[in-house]
């Protein structure tokens, strides 16, 4: 089935833009509806509906909750909370369908839509096509007697509180540990400080007083030098910096140095092997992690499972091959015995715990293993260009692919939500690397 709205993370564009409009949100929330309703089924059901901190959010929520109700779902508005809250209390609480209003690590004026499953999963290809199909047909309302209500439940942010605090160790407290929490002035801005106080750390909050406008606005995994500025200036054990809407986490060392999802991987998959907890011996990401995970992870018995780019294709093979960790260079890390989706807040956590009982430094937990230097840079293109089809272009990529055989890689690729050409390139010779990248980009920003 075709597919135009849905990107790698659900649909997302620019606010009041197609197809991040209030009309489109309202078709989009009554074809969703009709779809988990299903044909000639009045019975009651519910969806809730989560946020970020953008101003569009009070638009895009509006729309969703009058398209969802005109077909007879009850909705149930969770507020500003992370996007792993959404996964968590739409099984929680018995939810047919959950979803995150929020354009992740995007800045402010972007928006996006993402749907849940009654399972707490993000939908399948196929499930979105679906959706997708009945937003561009004519969309049956319910009958007067059965169109849903709405309903705003004040504590889903402290039901996830809660629960996130059960994952971290039984006994054990962050008693004596100063930690730099930044949360992009986005979704955890009161989960996550709330729940790190609570488990004992002295907390010192960074990113925490959204306006509407100014989510990943110089703070947050995009931008974790003010986590690391931070963290130098109260002298912290740690640094926790996430993302929009807190899927995502990249962690700070007591030094300042940045430890990106690669590294917390290679700490967690190296720590639940010991424990006899990592199934399958593996661990499921994305083609873009780097080759020394890969090598360090050989070192020990453990394989790699490589994905598509998108944490959704990560749960899916998780799912598939019955694994219980993956996720992301870019921060997504996913584990399934506790979220149904990344949580950057949970995966700070289990750094933190590893601290608590080893006693060691996040300088020493955070440097799992030498990266083989990498290169990535972005080419914006015009909405209707191909640069990826040129000639010029796809030649000097076969030279560089040639170039770098056995040695490194080469992997291009168009970016699921922005319209940006992602160049990366890894090469021992990082001489070699840039020649290789900036060769690459040339080409590409001249048939964009």
């Amino acid at each position: 089935m075709s597919r135009g709205l849905f990107g790698t993370d659900g649909v997302r564009g620019r606010a009041n833009t197609h197809p991040m409009t209030a009309d489109m949100a309202l078709r989009l929330g009554a074809a969703a509806g009709r779809y988990f309703r299903r044909a000639g089924d009045d019975s009651a059901h519910r969806v809730v509906i989560g946020k970020d901190t953008r101003l569009s959010g009070y638009m895009l929520e509006n729309a969703l909750t009058a398209g969802l109700t005109s077909t007879g779902m009850n909705v149930l508005l969770l507020g500003p909370v992370p996007t792993p809250a959404v996964g968590y209390l739409t099984r929680s609480m018995r939810a047919d369908v959950g979803i995150m209003i929020s354009a992740s690590h995007n800045p402010a004026e972007d928006n996006g839509i993402k749907f849940f499953g009654p399972d707490g999963f993000k939908l399948s290809d196929e499930a979105e096509a679906a959706i997708e199909a009945i937003v561009a047909g004519d969309i049956a309302p319910a009958q007067p007697a059965n169109i849903g209500r709405a309903k705003r439940i004040d504590d889903g942010r402290g039901r996830y509180v809660e629960y996130a605090k059960t994952t971290f160790p039984a006994g054990q407290r962050l008693d004596g540990l100063r930690v730099v929490i930044d949360c992009a002035n986005g979704a955890a801005y009161r989960a996550a400080p709330d729940v790190l106080w609570e488990l004992g750390a002295e907390v010192i909050p960074v990113g925490v007083k959204p306006d509407g406008f100014n989510i990943n606005a110089g703070v947050g995994s995009t931008h974790p030098e003010a986590c690391a500025a931070a963290v130098l200036a109260h002298g912290a054990h740690l640094g926790i910096s996430l993302d929009g809407d807190a899927d995502r986490v990249i962690i700070v060392d007591e030094k300042g140095c940045v430890a990106d999802g690669d590294q917390i991987m290679a700490l967690m998959a190296a720590r639940w092997a010991e424990q006899g907890r990592l199934r399958g011996n593996a661990l499921v990401a994305t083609v873009m992690s780097n080759l020394g995970l890969e090598h360090f992870l050989a070192g020990r018995g453990l394989r790699l499972e490589r994905t598509r780019v998108g944490d959704r294709y990560v749960v899916e093979r998780m799912r598939e091959g019955g694994f219980n960790l993956g996720g992301e260079q870019s921060g997504h890390i996913v584990m399934t015995d506790y979220a149904t989706t990344g949580d950057g807040l949970i995966a700070a956590m289990q750094v933190l715990a590893a601290m608590a009982d080893t006693g060691d430094s996040a300088s020493r937990l955070a440097a799992q293993f030498d990266p083989v230097p990498q290169m990535l840079k972005n080419v914006r293109y015009a909405a209707g260009a191909d640069p990826l089809s040129a000639t010029e272009v796809r030649t000097v990529i076969a030279e560089a692919e040639a170039r770098l055989a056995g040695t490194g890689r080469v992997l291009i690729r168009k970016s699921g939500t922005e319209p940006l050409i992602r160049v990366m390139a890894e090469a021992e010779n990082e001489t070699v690397l840039r020649e290789v990248v900036d060769g690459i980009v040339a080409a590409v920003e001249k048939a964009a």
